[in-house]
């Protein structure tokens, strides 16, 4: 049995084609183009590349996007301002502010400032109520887009047992939220869940959100499962690598990894994961490509709730 990989590539550009087709639209019938803007603080080389890809896609799907970028001592009064701003312009409909934020700075207190109706990583406790209450709001990027990839590709939620593996207010438990409102039976597990092989074994969609490469092995999955990988991971060590690959994807890891010094991989073991489950996310290639795609996706429909009441 080989799995079959779910491609977040081909699913991405489908949501971007959507979306720019919106936003044509939206500018012929309404004279107006959605405004994103990006707050970065410091220059911690991973946001830099995150907020250079959001950048870029905005400006190549039409969406004016303004990219704002603080030193890295830049006081907390100086950021919050700034967020009060953007909160006050009527032509930005999505504000987004790349974490982490250095230590000076209240990271709490600078997210539940920005507006709910621009906050288009779905971070805001009042966005967050809602999508527990079942409500219509922005929802954060990667969980949203966790739930296209399975919809687009043709796996059924409703009525299956879907195991989530993390926690995190980011991904793990705003996943669960909305995997209920697909009509799933849902179970989250973490750190302190006892004999977890014997609970994630029980799923028929297993996500995982963890920073460890390849722990989740083949007595984590149920045969045939649908394995969604959410986890990015750098490994550098050449004999972990080949604990995760064979053949010519292997040779390609190793390649990378003499090149660059390091290769990604997601939480879930590949070679494992392609042995046993039904169908399987890559990394890179799955869930991550999903995230700025629905963040542009976030920008429109913020769009379209603020101006077209």
């Amino acid at each position: 049995m080989t799995a079959r990989i779910l491609s977040g590539k081909e699913i991405a550009e489908a949501i971007k084609l959507e979306v720019a087709a919106d936003i044509a639209e939206l500018e012929k019938d309404h004279e107006f183009r959605p405004g994103l803007a990006v707050v970065r603080v410091g220059d911690d080389p991973a946001s830099a590349v995150y907020v250079g890809n959001k950048v870029k896609t905005s400006a190549e799907l039409g969406i004016v996007s303004e990219h704002h970028h603080l030193e890295a001592d830049t006081p907390h009064d100086e950021v919050l301002a700034l967020v009060n701003d953007l909160n006050s312009r009527d032509e930005i409909d999505g504000i987004l502010v790349q974490l982490p934020l250095p230590k000076q700075i209240d990271e709490k207190v600078i997210l539940e400032a920005i507006d709910p109706a621009k906050d288009v990583d779905g971070f805001h406790p009042l966005n967050v109520g809602r999508i527990a209450l079942g409500q219509k709001a922005l929802a954060p990027c990667t969980p949203v887009g966790v739930i296209e990839i399975l919809k687009r590709s043709g796996v059924e939620i409703a009525g299956k047992h879907a195991v989530v593996i993390g926690r995190s207010n980011i991904v793990g438990r705003p996943l669960a939220q909305l995997l209920l409102q697909e009509n799933a039976t849902v179970t989250i597990c973490h750190s302190r869940t006892t004999d977890l092989p014997s609970v994630t074994g029980q799923g028929d969609i297993l996500i995982s959100h963890l920073p460890l490469p390849g722990f989740v092995r083949a007595e984590h999955i149920r045969e045939g499962a649908s394995v969604i990988d959410v986890g990015i991971n750098s490994v550098t060590d050449a004999e972990a690598v080949s604990g995760f690959f064979e053949g010519e994807e292997l040779e390609k890891r190793l390649r990378t990894l003499e090149k660059r010094g390091a290769t990604l991989v997601g939480d879930v073991n590949p070679r494992e994961a392609m042995a046993k489950a039904g169908s399987f996310t890559p990394v890179p290639g799955g869930v991550g490509l999903l995230t700025v795609a629905m963040l542009m996706r976030n920008t429109v429909d913020a769009a379209r709730m603020r101006r077209l009441k």
